[in-house]
């Protein structure tokens, strides 16, 4: 796998597949000694209006060849809410 915009893909294409919510994006792109952490935001639980959406990140963990190494929940909140 050459670069991050691959491994975003990737990553991406795994959390669709396994049903946790349709990916929205990714926050951030990280290379490890393995291959690539990718942190993708996941609709979760939708809602209307659209801004009290249950969004979450999850970090996925993918090998040089794009393969599923592991995943987890990292963080849930409602959409349209900021940071501190």
């Amino acid at each position: 796998m050459p670069g991050p915009e691959d491994a975003a893909r990737h990553a991406c294409d795994r959390i669709d597949g396994l049903a946790v919510g349709p990916a929205e994006g990714v926050s951030a792109v990280t290379r490890t000694d393995d291959g690539w952490c990718v942190a993708v935001d996941v609709l979760e639980l939708p809602r209307i209006p659209d801004t009290t959406s249950l969004m979450a990140t999850y970090e996925v963990e993918i090998d040089r060849s794009g393969e599923l190494l592991q995943y987890r929940r990292v963080r849930r909140y409602r959409r349209g809410t900021a940071d501190d």
